[in-house]
């Protein structure tokens, strides 16, 4: 099974290591689904991951391990180049829901 994962499951994994989302994360690393990034999503983990908020709460080692875990341990898929089909309740989320679509 391939999964697309929103940018705040990766950071609330992070934030509570022994939360729901951060066992999501093991579930991943253990195999049980693979998942998929775009180069969107990509710079969307990136530019969240250094917000200053966030910089408190994680350390840069933390941040640059997960960075090079998702880019390393995923699939990575083109972005959709025509997301207007698709409506979410956060328009920002549309793209995720496209790469979903795409890459079953």
């Amino acid at each position: 099974m391939r999964v697309v994962l929103d940018v705040n499951i990766y950071i609330s994994a992070l934030l509570n290591r022994n939360g729901p989302l951060a066992n999501v994360i093991r579930a991943w690393l253990l195999g049980n689904f693979e998942v998929v990034v775009s180069p969107k999503l990509l710079e969307e983990l990136e530019r969240a991951l250094n917000y200053r908020k966030l910089q408190k709460r994680i350390l840069p080692s933390e941040v640059h391990q997960l960075l090079r875990l998702v880019r390393f341990e995923s699939i990575i898929s083109k972005d959709a180049e025509d997301t207007t089909t698709i409506r979410s309740a956060d328009p920002g989320d549309d793209y995720l829901i496209v790469l979903a679509q795409t890459t079953r």
